[in-house]
């Protein structure tokens, strides 16, 4: 384990290197710098002091170098100012990355806890009535737009009801506490539950079907075991093998946010963060949330790795990593 663990550091390093620097490229080849906007901002300054103050910052040297002496400060933990923000790069990226992960992290485990057991009643009579209803409900899930459904429950529930607040993150002048924001989270998680819970179900019940036409369910059954042992202990768990990576790859998205309901919602999350540093010429944040998103895809596929040991006996990660 040890060995494998050393094994996929290595390679997740060297994988970082590669994204960090094409990441990099590409945001220098962007129209426009950081020196280029201060001119726009202040007449007053000549183009001798752009050349003056891209020598200081280090512009004027080739990308490789640039490169390397943005990798040596943020192997320390610097990662720059952001000039839309007027923080530092990190403190904007951790009140970003918080509501991020509260608003996707709720939905991704809502849409989990709701598309396992549906796609495992589904799977266990195919073709039946639960089954139709399912899929059919699966469809009409997958075929909506997201900033149509974000629309729908806003002018239902926000609009029509007045029960709950339309977006943003507190309501102006309220006191910014826990049921003030739970209040503000309840639509935006609604939208990315039911955006994706379709998804989920149809590929837990793809998979359950698979495994429960396996002979080892069958030599389960002809032992007595019980129709709910069989399903959980035997059938789910190798039918969650194909899903978890369905799922961890779903969860490396999380980081990077959900641009269509953050949008729809005002929420300020990771996604709408990256889109305005983009759109800002805010290369430091964007950068460095970009880099963010691929550190967290990389974890989310360590942990299917080490979830496909736990679920399959016959994946030995010590012996796959000689």
């Amino acid at each position: 384990m040890i060995r494998y663990l050393a094994g996929r550091a290595a390679q997740s390093a060297l994988v970082m290197l590669i994204m960090s620097f094409l990441v990099y490229g590409l945001i220098g080849l962007m129209p426009g710098d950081p020196i280029d906007l201060m001119l726009s901002a202040d007449p007053r300054l000549t183009p001798e002091d752009a050349t003056r103050l891209r020598a200081l910052h280090g512009l004027d040297r080739p990308i490789g170098e640039r490169y390397l002496a943005w990798l040596a400060a943020a192997a320390q933990g610097e990662l720059g100012y952001s000039r839309l923000h007027a923080q530092p790069v990190t403190a904007v990226l951790a009140s970003h990355l918080g509501h991020t992960l509260a608003l996707l992290g709720t939905s991704f485990v809502l849409a989990i806890a709701i598309a396992v057991p549906l796609g495992v009643a589904a799977a266990r009579r195919p073709r039946g009535f639960l089954d139709h209803t399912v899929n059919l409900c699966c469809f009409a899930g997958i075929s909506v737009p997201p900033f149509w459904l974000a629309l729908l429950l806003i002018m239902a529930f926000a609009v029509g009801l007045g029960w709950l607040p339309a977006g943003g993150l507190r309501s102006p002048g309220g006191d910014g506490g826990w049921t003030d924001r739970l209040a503000h989270m309840v639509l935006p998680v609604a939208t990315l539950t039911l955006a994706s819970v379709a998804g989920y179900t149809r590929f837990v019940r793809a998979a359950m079907i698979e495994a429960l036409r396996q002979d080892f369910v069958r030599t389960a059954r002809a032992k007595g075991a019980g129709e709910g042992r069989v399903l959980v202990r035997h059938a789910l768990r190798a039918a969650l093998v194909p899903v978890v990576t369905i799922v961890a790859l779903h969860f490396g998205g999380l980081v990077s946010g959900a641009l269509v309901t953050e949008t729809m919602f005002a929420y300020p999350g990771m996604g709408r963060m990256i889109y305005d540093a983009i759109m800002g010429n805010d290369f430091n944040l964007a950068l460095a949330g970009l880099v963010l998103a691929t550190v967290v895809t990389l974890l989310a596929n360590l942990a299917a790795d080490l979830a496909y040991a736990a679920l399959d006996p016959r994946v030995n990660l010590a012996r796959d990593a000689k």
